[in-house]
């Protein structure tokens, strides 16, 4: 059986040095807390599983079993359960407090288990239990280490399922790495407290490491390994963990803001302007004063790639001049006088006086702002919905009213389109083009595109998003019907 244990050992010692040297290869782009702390436990698991192989070789002494037990025992599930907080905590204090008490029970704890005397000196190739190894200070300080580090691996587990209910894809990559380390850390303090035999506890070792090595390569890899073909697209995003730090502290800032009143779902305001208790009428907002974006960590990135250039889009988007004449009025659908079909110029007016600053707003201007390129800072999404049997129709009447709540109240918000599609009944496309990617992101935190990101739910069975750029466009208002 020791033969058995030792080869375990050997295996999963050489699988979490690989481990511990591919977190450290991820460190050196992304120092992230819950990275450091995670490579610290894989480390330690290596150390731990490394001494168990030796001592199920050559016999375990005083040195061997200390160094597997301050490692596995106590090291490894401690700076696991360090590495939760690190990830799921928004904001700073409870970082701090897991880092202060990760380090002080680390010092305290390894200096005791170093120099505090065993019961028993040599104690052959069978894997030693701790309890009847360790003094009773020992003892008592990994019980103690032990039920704090399940008390917090618990409950990152539980706040991180709280969040994925009402969460984005950040919260889900979370709750999947919670679901992996915390059943992992679990069944590692219990190998490590209770009398579970040497092969279990060796193979849980093993699996702790593999559980984080396998954590930090799918739900926590970077973006850079996500798009292989895109590589120009692929070097201008930020790294996951910069992207992961923004958005930690952006969501930070907005729960500090004051709540929002509750309101019943059947009196839920649809657009920005509109206050609950006035009868679904919105209130009246100063046409000349558009919405403020709420500044933040998040939108860093976009604003340094948005730049500061200014771009006419009203001009942009003008319909081409008229082909009849300056003034007057064509009776009966007559042409000009003269039957003449070229189109006139239209530098300047037919009549009247040319008032300084009239020359802005020629139509002749207009056509030669439009011919320009469009602006590398419009950021674009088409999203490709495939919605369920018999959802069509509520499904259209939410985007709808969320088409006309963008409208109304998004003036950074270029095109925001929704299609069906004729040869496929049970899909729908939405094409969105943003000024950059902060009108984009301040276009996230609308309540009307919450509703219709929540009541779209039910309604919808898988959904595709492709990010967009445009190189070249022509945009007119399109035609619209009264009835």
């Amino acid at each position: 059986m020791e033969i058995l244990v030792a080869v375990i050992a050997l295996a999963g010692a050489l699988l979490a040095a690989f481990a511990a040297g591919a977190l450290i290869q991820r460190l050196r782009d992304e120092p992230d807390g819950w990275l450091i702390a995670w490579t610290v436990a894989v480390a330690a698991l290596a150390l731990s599983l490394g001494m168990i192989a030796i001592g199920s070789f050559f016999g375990f002494g005083s040195v061997t079993f200390r160094i597997y037990q301050v490692t596995g025992s106590l090291l490894a599930p401690l700076w696991l359960a360090v590495g939760m907080v690190q990830l799921l905590a928004e904001k700073a204090p409870p970082r701090f407090l897991a880092w202060l008490v990760g380090i002080a029970l680390t010092v305290v704890s390894v200096a005791i288990m170093i120099f505090d005397p065993l019961r028993v000196e040599q104690m052959g190739q069978a894997l030693p239990s701790g309890s009847a190894v360790w003094a009773i200070i020992p003892s008592y300080l990994l019980t103690g280490v032990h039920a704090i580090d399940a008390l917090v691996m618990l409950a990152t587990l539980v706040v991180a399922g709280l969040r994925w209910r009402d969460g984005d894809e950040y919260d889900t990559d979370n709750l999947h790495a919670s679901a992996v380390i915390v059943p992992s850390g679990l069944a590692l303090v219990g190998a490590m407290r209770f009398s579970v035999p040497a092969v279990f506890t060796t193979a849980l070792l093993a699996v702790a490491a593999a559980a984080v090595w396998y954590t930090v390569l799918r739900p926590l890899a970077p973006y850079e390994d996500d798009e292989d073909d895109f590589a120009a697209e692929r070097d201008e995003r930020p790294p996951r963990g910069d992207d992961r730090s923004q958005r930690r502290d952006v969501r930070a800032q907005h729960r500090e803001e004051r709540p929002a009143p509750a309101v019943p779902p059947g009196e839920r305001p649809m657009f920005r302007d509109e206050q609950p208790g006035h009868g679904g009428r919105p209130e009246s907002v100063p046409a000349a004063e558009p919405p403020r974006r709420s500044s933040g960590l998040g939108d860093l990135v976009a604003e340094y790639r948005a730049g500061d250039q200014e771009v006419d889009y009203a001009a942009r988007m003008a319909p081409p001049p008229d082909a009849g004449p300056s003034t007057g009025y064509i009776m009966n659908g007559a042409p000009p006088a003269g039957g003449s079909s070229q189109r006139p110029d239209f530098a300047m007016p037919g009549t009247g006086s040319v008032f300084p600053g009239a020359d802005v707003f020629t139509p002749a201007q207009q056509q030669q702002q439009a011919g320009g390129k469009p602006s590398p800072n419009i950021y674009g999404l088409l999203t490709v919905f495939t919605i369920m049997d018999g959802a069509g129709d509520a499904f259209d009447m939410l985007a709808e009213a969320t088409v006309e709540a963008v409208r109304r109240g998004e003036p950074d918000t270029l095109v925001y389109a929704c299609h069906a599609v004729k040869s496929a009944p049970l899909q729908r496309i939405v094409y969105e083009l943003y000024r950059d990617e902060i009108a984009y992101r301040d276009h996230q935190r609308q309540p009307h595109v919450e509703r219709f990101i929540n009541e779209r739910q039910a309604m919808v069975l898988a959904t595709n998003v492709i990010e967009l750029t445009v190189n070249a466009a022509k945009v007119v208002p399109l035609p619209t019907v009264m009835f």
